[in-house]
């Protein structure tokens, strides 16, 4: 019976979900998870999360809260608390002035997204999204009946999206312009001077919004120096969504807290698609979210300064490697390489690596290291990696790719 009714042929699937599928990082993982199972030793390099734990206090404040029976639904879209705690750090970090009343708390900041779209796209509503992008971008725009235009941004561009690339993807049709920086696949970061030609570009085009992700603001190396849109164009901040949270910054992605500063309007509009979703976020993690902001953060420069580490371990690693070639990447914890001098080789099976997939999929069965390719963010052909895993790990990973790459024909 249950195997009748997986089945049924009745079963209807939305159209709005027609060419969706579970992303192919979970699809990865869950082979490696097989793999492991059947007791091969494994090594996962696709989570987008970091490797360390939240920190004591902010554990300690989620504790608090439960002992202090703050276990009810909360406002809608975020405690008093925490939108003091979120506007105090947006002034603080990033020189912004908000209200409360411009502040959006959901669970976690894929959530924020979903509700700005859902609240503003209507059916053909085109968003530009640069290419590579975090999975999630272009099917959330489908899902709200917007069409993703995505914009090629190769490693030889920095992975980053040209001013005449965006002049030339606007039409009447665009609603909103989506930037990630530190980006996710990539690791890729604008500067203040690589930003200010785009945002010049939004200010002829008043009609287009931007969705600023910073959510790896914290995670950059080097002397890179992360800023935010409005910080350079005070005068578009009245059509920016800037989305942020503590999952990566503060380990918390378990916490599902994200937040979003914007025009009133677009808080209430996106505050209606909340109140029939899933409501408040959670009252516990709220609690945690206050500490993270208003809490020592001075753990933050020395878990930044070990991911750099690790960055220059794995890249190092990768450019050894003949037919992979690896840009440094600025943020997040990330690396994204080109594995295009390997397309057409065969594996000793004799099997032709003919595409990224192929090759990730060969590093995963042989090599057994769990890497994701390029095409799964939109562009091919590369392999990304995330090094937010132990260094003797990252170490024996780039060992067991470089091995299995050496054995190609």
């Amino acid at each position: 019976m249950a195997a009748d009714l997986v089945s049924h042929p009745g079963f209807f699937r939305a159209n709005r979900i027609a060419k969706l599928s579970v992303s192919e990082i979970i699809k990865i993982s869950t082979r490696a998870r097989e793999l492991r199972a059947e007791g091969h030793p494994v090594i996962i390099l696709g989570a987008g999360e970091p490797d360390f734990d939240t920190p004591d206090h902010v554990k300690q404040a989620g504790i608090a809260a439960i002992e202090a029976g703050q276990t009810k639904y909360t406002p809608l879209d975020g405690t008093p608390e925490l939108k003091k705690a979120i506007c105090d750090k947006l002034a603080r970090e990033n020189g912004l002035t908000y209200q409360p009343a411009n502040i959006s708390v959901s669970a976690g900041a894929k959530q924020v997204l979903f509700n700005a779209f859902m609240a503003t796209i209507n059916p053909g509503d085109e968003v530009i999204i640069p290419t590579p992008f975090w999975t999630t971008y272009a099917d959330i725009v489908e899902v709200c009946g917007g069409v993703p235009v995505l914009v090629q941004c190769p490693g030889e561009k920095g992975f980053r999206l040209q001013p005449d690339q965006l002049e030339a993807a606007i039409t009447p049709k665009t609603k909103w312009l989506m930037l990630n920086s530190p980006s996710n696949p990539s690791g890729a970061a604008y500067s203040a001077d690589e930003m200010m030609p785009l945002l010049n570009v939004l200010k002829r085009n008043p009609h287009v919004w931007l969705v600023s992700d910073d959510i790896y603001e914290h995670i950059t190396y080097d002397d890179f120096k992360f800023v935010t849109p409005a910080q350079l164009a005070p005068e578009l901040q009245s059509r920016i969504l800037l989305v942020n949270g503590v999952s990566k910054s503060h380990a918390m992605t378990g916490w599902r807290i994200g937040f979003g500063a914007g025009p009133v309007e677009l808080i209430k509009a996106m505050a209606v698609m909340q109140s029939q979703s899933t409501s408040c976020a959670s009252s516990v993690s709220q609690a945690a979210a206050i500490e993270a902001l208003n809490g020592d953060n001075s753990f933050l420069e020395e878990r930044r300064l070990s991911f750099q580490e690790r960055r220059d371990l794995v890249v190092a690693g990768l450019n050894e490697i003949e037919g992979v070639t690896c840009r440094v990447p600025e943020g997040a914890f990330y690396t994204f390489a080109s594995c295009e001098g390997l397309i057409g080789k065969k594996t000793p099976s004799g099997k032709t690596i003919e595409s990224d997939s192929d090759f990730c999929r060969y590093i995963l069965e042989e090599s057994h290291v769990a890497i994701v390719p390029g095409s799964a963010f939109g562009l091919s052909p590369y392999f990304r990696i995330s090094y937010a895993a132990a260094k003797t790990e990252l170490v024996e990973a780039i060992s067991r790719i470089q091995k299995a790459v050496s054995a190609l024909a």
